[in-house]
Formats: C-alpha cells, sequence, structure tokens
C-alpha cells in the first residue's frame, strides 16, 4: 500500500462516527504540518486544536487529512475523495497547503490555480473555508517569494474565506519550537499555532450560522 494510500485510509478512518451528537466537524486539509509529522498524534495540531477547543467549551470534531509531503497539485487530486470520504458534509475545511510548492520551487503560478481550484469547489459544495497562508523561504528569490506570498491574501478576497496569514506564525525560524530539521513543529511550536489560528476557527465556525465570512 502507498504511504498516499494508507495516508488516506487513516485520514477517513479518523473521521468515522464523526457526525455523532451535535458536535461541529472540522476537516483539516493539509501537508505535513496538518498531518502531524514527527509527533505523537496528540501532539497534532488537529488533535490540539480538537482539545483546545472543547476546553473553550465547543462540542467540535477535528479529523485529520494531511498527508507528507503533499503539495498543491497533491491536496487539489484528493480533495473530492477527502471530502466524499466523510460520515457527512464538513462545517469546516481548514486548507493548508502550499509549503511543499515553495520548497520545491513550483512555479507559483500552478500553486495558485491549484488553490484556485480547490477554493471554488469548496464554495460549490456550500463548505466554508478557514484559508492558512504561507510564506515563500527567502532563499527563493524575490520574484519568487513576491509571486507566492501574494497567492494566499489574493484568493482569500476572491473567495471571501476567513483567511489567517500565515499557518507559522510565531513559530518559523525558532529552534525551540521546531524539531530538528528546523521545518516541522515541535508539540510547543504546535500549542502556539494552535492558540494563535483559534479565534479565526471560532469566527469560521460562527460564519456557518451567519453565512458572513470575516476574519478577526
Amino acid at each position: 500500500m502507498s504511504s498516499l494510500v494508507l495516508a488516506m485510509v487513516i485520514a477517513i478512518s479518523a473521521g468515522a462516527g464523526a457526525r455523532a451528537g451535535d458536535a461541529k466537524v472540522i476537516l483539516g486539509i493539509g501537508d505535513s504540518l496538518m498531518a502531524g509529522y514527527g509527533l505523537n498524534h496528540p501532539d497534532s495540531f488537529p488533535a490540539q486544536l480538537q482539545k483546545h477547543l472543547r476546553a473553550k467549551g465547543l462540542d467540535v470534531t477535528v479529523v485529520n487529512a494531511g498527508v507528507s509531503g503533499d503539495t498543491s497539485t497533491g491536496g487539489r487530486s484528493r480533495l473530492a475523495w477527502t471530502i466524499d470520504g466523510q460520515p457527512g458534509k464538513p462545517d469546516l475545511v481548514i486548507l493548508e497547503l502550499g509549503a511543499n510548492d515553495a520548497l520545491r520551487g513550483i512555479s507559483p503560478d500552478l500553486t495558485r490555480d491549484n488553490l484556485d481550484w480547490m477554493l471554488g469547489q469548496l464554495k460549490k459544495r456550500g463548505i466554508p473555508v478557514l484559508f492558512a497562508g504561507m510564506m515563500a523561504p527567502p532563499n527563493m528569490g524575490e520574484d519568487y517569494v513576491t509571486a507566492f506570498d501574494a497567492i494566499y491574501p489574493e484568493l482569500a478576497k476572491k473567495y471571501d474565506v476567513t483567511f489567517y496569514p500565515f499557518f507559522l506564525d510565531g513559530v518559523a525560524a525558532d529552534p525551540n519550537l521546531n524539531q530538528g530539521d528546523g521545518m516541522h513543529p515541535n508539540p510547543k511550536g504546535v500549542k502556539i499555532i494552535v492558540k494563535k489560528i483559534t479565534p479565526y476557527v471560532i469566527r469560521a465556525l460562527d460564519k456557518t450560522k451567519s453565512g458572513t465570512a470575516s476574519a478577526p
């Protein structure tokens, strides 16, 4: 079984029973930052986010549909499969992709096209989105960085989705908050990400009631 197929089986299995009761279901679609590369399950972003939101009194289930190494092209190819494999339509999708595109020097035009398509499909399905931004490494050069970094705010505006400007805000490049590879957050780093993004998650969930899009 390929690593991608195995990851998909795990992601869908994690979503089994997610519709029990009245819990809101948040589906996290992303790469290793979502999947929890190098972390024990309780330390992953989806698990920590679920625990944090529940501690605030919110009845939520956060489903981990992250695949380590995934690019925006990979995310696009599995979007429908991932959503259709859930017990029901999720109340919110956290879309976190693009970091691997930048690391591999993939054309920002391709990344933009893939993310544009995914946001369009989620809109057609009537699924609210929290869109997590990424930033290109500075060593990619000024032109690449400018083109890549502009993708996220521009698409967020186009689709009027809740936008979190940088998923690794407060954590990127801090050796105390990352694993030995310097790229993947350690449990302390994930905790900071969760704390910073939580107001946006709550606002995005509120949007499921109001039908409006905004950010804190």
